[in-house]
């Protein structure tokens, strides 16, 4: 998965709208869902204004489905309200990380998508098909679906950060810098720092497949951590808490997401990918197994997988778009940004969050708990 989606990432900004990419396909929206129109009720991220103003009441202009929208701070909070729909339903459709639906799903929480519903040939190769399809499919059934995809990297103060020569994750533990950070995820960054600096037991990667292993990994990761945790100014969940780190309480450096550096860019901000590669998402949408509005829930799907609902969806996050010829349509200052920052060599080092187990999960809460409190 990690080369073909890295070369559509080179595809994307290489046709923008200062470049030539292929032509925007139609959306085709069925006659069925027109004439039932009816209600979606769509629980997803936070903090994205354009989702709401935007690409919401564009999909219901094309299809008169009214998406009610429940914004959420991060998918660990959707996973516990999904829970809580299973027995009291009122959620159709939610939009998780590619590496968190098996957890999902052996809670019992997903229902299966319909391929002959939704338009599978309008995503580009590497999001649906490929390794991705494959972790998108549990025993043969399609359970989730793209919807967008990006980057957690490095948000930098310009004038007085200090990143190392070339930038690196252990910036983030430079008692030099004021930092913002969202507890795992900067766990994870220390154990890769350690990795690449040869000391670790065994390769971080490790941790991901074999529990044992992890308790031993993230031991040391935490230790390490709680060390330089002094220089912690921001813990994050959300796009809002990683804004205000920088904005409110100073940070000069962040293990944050691209849309976060995308938004601050005029405020002399930048963001960049650390010698040990940025970390690599991969957002879509689930069908939760109770879901009520499933043929509205296709219809919504399809649609963010077109070429004008993939342009809106990935402007809403500053991220890259799932469909073909959506970056046609984007705005070129989104393409400029995410080419400043990710060359050919920063495109192949690339690092995809693995798959991570309910038990992983469970058990990566803890730490990050640990590390909060300590």
């Amino acid at each position: 998965m990690k080369k073909d989606i890295a070369l559509n990432r080179r595809s994307f900004l290489q046709s923008s709208a200062i470049g030539v990419g292929a032509l925007a396909a139609p959306a085709i929206i069925s006659s069925k869902a027109l004439a039932s129109s009816g209600e979606l009720n769509f629980t997803g991220w936070a903090g994205y204004d354009k989702l709401s103003a935007v690409a919401l009441p564009a999909f219901t202009a094309a299809t008169g489905i009214k998406v009610n929208f429940k914004e959420l701070p991060d998918q660990d909070t959707m996973f516990g309200e999904a829970k809580v729909a299973l027995e009291a339903g009122g959620m159709d459709v939610t939009e998780p990380t590619i590496e968190r639906v098996g957890a999902w799903n052996s809670n019992g929480l997903l229902g299966a998508w319909d391929p002959a519903k939704l338009a599978m040939d309008n995503y580009l190769p590497g999001l649906a098909d490929g390794s991705a399809g494959e972790r998108s499919r549990i025993d043969g059934n399609l359970m989730y679906v793209p919807s967008n995809w990006g980057t957690e990297s490095l948000v930098y103060n310009k004038e007085t950060a200090k990143l190392g020569e070339p930038p690196t994750l252990g910036a983030l533990f430079d008692p030099a810098n004021q930092v913002v950070l969202r507890p795992h995820s900067a766990l994870a960054a220390m154990g890769r720092w350690l990795d690449a600096q040869g000391k670790l037991p065994r390769p971080w990667i490790d941790g991901y497949s074999d529990m044992g292993a992890m308790v031993e990994l993230w031991d040391i990761a935490l230790a390490e951590a709680i060390k330089a945790k002094g220089n912690v100014v921001q813990w994050w969940s959300g796009e809002n808490e990683a804004n205000a780190g920088f904005t409110a309480n100073g940070a000069t450096v962040g293990l944050c997401w691209d849309s976060t550096g995308f938004n601050l860019r005029n405020d002399g901000y930048g963001y960049i990918a650390p010698v040990e590669g940025a970390f690599a998402w991969h957002q879509g949408f689930v069908l939760l197994k109770n879901a009520v509005n499933v043929d509205q829930a296709h219809e919504f799907a399809k649609w963010v997988s077109t070429a004008e609902g993939a342009s809106m969806w990935a402007t809403a996050f500053s991220s890259n778009p799932v469909g073909k010829g959506a970056s046609d349509l984007m705005d070129p200052d989104v393409a400029t940004y995410y080419k400043g920052t990710f060359n050919d060599e920063a495109l192949a080092k690339l690092w995809w969050w693995p798959t991570q187990s309910a038990e992983f999960l469970t058990k990566r809460a803890e730490y990050a708990d640990k590390f909060k409190a300590a």
